[in-house]
């Protein structure tokens, strides 16, 4: 059977206290809207609606940039979730299948809750998700006969014992598409807000004589985004999954609660993470590496045996192959180091490529702007680049080359060959107690004069 998701994005958030939408807000450096994405994925559907409301350009360009083929709708105005979904009618034009309903602010549905959703519509009419709630508190209760869902009830209309019952609406479903449609069509807004509300359809559905069950789950799978709060909570949610999960696949965590990890981190077994690191996203680390306390990474690739850090920060663009060493104070902007190369103080390498076994003294800058392009540096094997080099790109230096401490690098270098560039060092004698008299003197005058 073929599936579709139908993703609704259109909320504004307003307790957010924002200027973003809602469903953009990062968890792990990822917008919710993604992670809701990511985890209807796992379905292979054969069609993605995201419906948008409130900054619907930003949400649309989200979208894409994450899966060129979903489909936008527009909700220009907010009238509910049910009117919501009913905005997906034109792009599901001709689609024969399951519909799908997630919420772009539920960011932790698992790929099993998913699954289980859509074993149950192969049984059944329509399906709707649960989940027990260790504080049911204001949340829909599903009343349940057997495998039967009879009704949800909101808390201010249900009895005592109804109220006693855990199993609560998280407002996600699965539907035949075309039944679908039909229900939410007969949705009222008979009600305080004159909204269409999706759960009507559940009553509807039992109406026709439709088969009706639920799915539950975890609370934590259901966890809504509505504030700030719940945004500080959710990434925390997610960095205690995410950081249990390495734990299990072999990685060493030295103190797994100051790790912050990124929503795609590939990180392999067998390496090791210091206290205080940061992942943004796009980082990939092969097993056996080490990234030393403090280091900062995005948008780069650690190989196996690399050791970085600490207090390094690595850039998107930056490649490090096997055995390789980025130490203190180190910053690697889209570059190359091959295996075995070292640049292990105080320095700052872009737009360049390192080769294999060559050592990078510390203080040395590829200067690679000039306030208008960036430049190539090009570095070959076995060079010794002494401290406090600066390498003027574009400029090559050949295998086996050597560069003097402080030396300025303006052209290439030959292989094998020493490049020196420094200004001649002229001593004169006196000339420091001279210079600090004049300038003590002239300091006491502006002092007496304030």
């Amino acid at each position: 059977m073929s599936i579709a998701l139908v993703i609704l994005a259109a909320g504004k958030g307003t307790r957010m206290n924002s200027d973003i939408p809602k469903v953009l807000h990062p968890i792990a450096q990822a917008p919710m809207l993604v992670h809701a994405m990511r985890a209807g994925a796992v379905l292979s559907p054969e069609r993605t609606v995201i419906v948008t409301g409130h900054g619907s350009e930003a949400v649309a360009k989200a979208t894409l940039a994450e899966d060129e083929t979903a489909q936008i709708a527009i909700q220009a105005e907010q009238l509910g979730t049910a009117h919501a979904v009913a905005q997906a009618r034109e792009a599901l034009q001709g689609f024969n299948g399951d519909v799908v309903v997630l919420y772009g602010d539920t960011p932790f549905l698992q790929p099993e809750t998913l699954e289980r959703m859509i074993e149950a519509r192969a049984k059944n009419d329509l399906v709707i998700l649960g989940f027990e709630a260790a504080d049911p508190a204001r949340y829909g209760r599903l009343v349940m006969n057997g495998q039967t869902l009879e009704r949800i009830v909101e808390y201010k209309d249900a009895s005592d014992k109804e109220r006693d019952i855990t199993l609560c609406n998280s407002g996600l479903l699965a539907c035949d598409a075309e039944l679908l449609f039909s229900l939410i069509d007969s949705v009222g807004n008979d009600n305080a807000a004159g909204e269409y509300y999706l759960p009507d359809v559940v009553a509807i559905a039992r109406s026709r004589g439709l088969n009706v069950t639920a799915v539950a789950c975890d609370e934590a799978q259901t966890l809504g985004v509505n504030s700030r709060v719940d945004l500080a909570a959710a990434d925390a949610v997610f960095q205690a999954r995410a950081r249990a999960d390495l734990l299990d696949l072999g990685v060493t965590l030295m103190a797994p609660e100051t790790v912050y990890l990124a929503a795609d981190t590939v990180i392999g077994r067998d390496t090791v993470i210091e206290p205080n690191v940061v992942f943004g996203p796009g980082v990939t680390v092969e097993s056996g590496a080490t990234i030393r306390a403090f280091s900062h990474l995005e948008g780069c690739h650690v190989s196996r045996g690399a050791i970085v850090g600490p207090y390094a920060r690595l850039r998107p663009g930056a490649e490090l192959a096997e055995n390789t060493r980025v130490g203190n104070f180190v910053e690697i902007k889209n570059a190359e180091i091959a295996e075995g190369a070292k640049v292990n103080h105080l320095s700052y390498i872009g737009d360049a490529t390192v080769g294999a076994a060559t050592n990078i003294g510390a203080g040395t800058i590829t200067c690679n702007y000039d306030g208008v392009m960036k430049h190539q540096t090009t570095i070959g094997q076995n060079v010794f680049v002494g401290s406090n080099t600066m390498l003027v790109a574009p400029v090559t230096i050949g295998d086996g080359a050597m560069t003097a401490t402080g030396t300025v690098v303006t052209r290439d270098v030959e292989a094998d060959a020493l490049a020196v560039a420094r200004a001649k060092q002229d001593n004169k004698p006196g000339y420091a107690r001279k210079l600090f008299d004049m300038l003590t003197a002239k300091k006491a005058r502006r002092d007496k004069g304030a």
